[in-house]
Parts: C-alpha cells; structure tokens; sequence
C-alpha cells in the first residue's frame, strides 16, 4: 500500500526545511563585525637621557571567541616589537636596536575584574574596554641598542603587535592552526627615518 503523509505532516516539514536554509543564508551573509583586530594609530620615537624610547597607540578590539577563552580563565599575551635596522645593500639589514615587551591579559570571575601583567608589574580593571585601552597605550617603551646609533644615518623602523599564540596552552595552540579567530596582529609597519635629536641639555655632553 503507497504511503500517503498527512497535509499537516508535509507542511511542518517544508517549514522545517525552509527554516534550516534560512539559518544557512543568514549565517553567510552576516556581516564581519565581530573580527579581532588590532590597529596602529601613531608611533612616536624620542631621544632621552638613558637613549632612545617610543610612545604608540594602537586601537584593539577581540572577538567573542578570544572573549571566551578569557572567561575560561585562559591568559592572552600580546606582544609589542620595535625594530631599528641599518639597512645594507651588499647583505641582509642590521638590526641595531630593539624592543620586545610581552604583556598578559586575564579575567577573574571571582572579582569581575580584568588584568594586566607584564613581569612583575600588574594592573586591575572594571571592564574589558579599559583593559583593552591601557593595552593600547604604550609609553616611555626602552629602545636597546646593541650598537651605537648615529644621527645622520637613515634607519628602517618597524612597528608591531601581535597575539602570541605560541604562549597559549597546547589544546589552544592545536585550535588556532588555520582559524582567523586566532590570528590578531597589525602587521609589521615599517618607515625610514634619522633618529631625533637628544634633548638640548644632553647634547653638550655628546651622548647619542
């Protein structure tokens, strides 16, 4: 005997697979406004007593999934690099002074509070938005040099933040392979200059 399904039958399945298609279409065509992103707003290098320093701003927004991850207790490092390199045309460019500053974000569910930390040195805060523009503003950053460096010399600077996910656990590292939820950087931004000249009160002394 032929099966014959029930009007009301077919009708609650069309509507279920319509539903379904619906859902998939949306989901494609959603907007990506929920990327991570981490943007460069200015750098700036300054000649102090010690050297050289830089002051930077940089504009960090995190998905939900990065979001997620620290509600679960998961620490996320951000790194800050600046490079100086000689540039050289018979062989590879001279890196000849530097800075790298790793620095950890957290959340503690049982103070509600969000944590910065870099070293020894730690900082609280009330929401996710504060952290995340404290992060953002570097200040009084230390250039080391390995070299002495010359004022009429054109230097390649190069500028850049990053998540680093090689500091996240192993299950995490192993999740991020492929996604682009995981890979939160600005890129490298890289310009040629000359150093700025030393405050008036330290150049009689001749220090660089």
């Amino acid at each position: 005997m032929p099966f014959c399904a029930k009007p009301d039958f077919l009708t609650r399945l069309l509507y279920a697979g319509v539903t379904v298609l619906l859902s998939v279409i949306m989901t494609a065509t959603a907007p990506a406004h929920a990327e991570a992103a981490i943007q460069i707003r200015s750098v700036k290098l300054e000649a102090v007593e010690e050297g050289y320093q830089f002051d930077a701003n940089f504009e960090i927004t995190l998905n939900p999934r990065l979001e997620y991850a620290l509600e679960k207790g998961i620490v996320l490092y951000f790194v800050t690099e600046l490079n100086l390199l000689n540039s050289r045309w018979y062989w590879l460019d001279e890196k000849v002074a530097a800075s790298r500053v790793r620095e950890g974000l957290s959340y503690y569910a049982l103070t509600r509070q969000y944590r910065l930390s870099r070293g020894t040195l730690a900082q609280n805060f009330g929401t996710l938005d504060e952290a995340l523009q404290a992060l953002g503003r570097v200040r009084n950053r230390p250039i080391i040099a390995n070299t002495e460096l010359k004022l009429d010399t054109d230097y390649t600077v190069e500028v850049r933040m990053r998540l680093d996910i090689s500091a996240l656990p192993k299950p995490f590292q192993v999740e991020t392979l492929g996604s682009r939820d995981w890979d939160v950087g600005t890129g490298m931004l890289r310009w040629v200059t000359q150093l700025p000249l030393p405050p008036r009160k330290y150049q009689d002394s001749g220090r660089p």
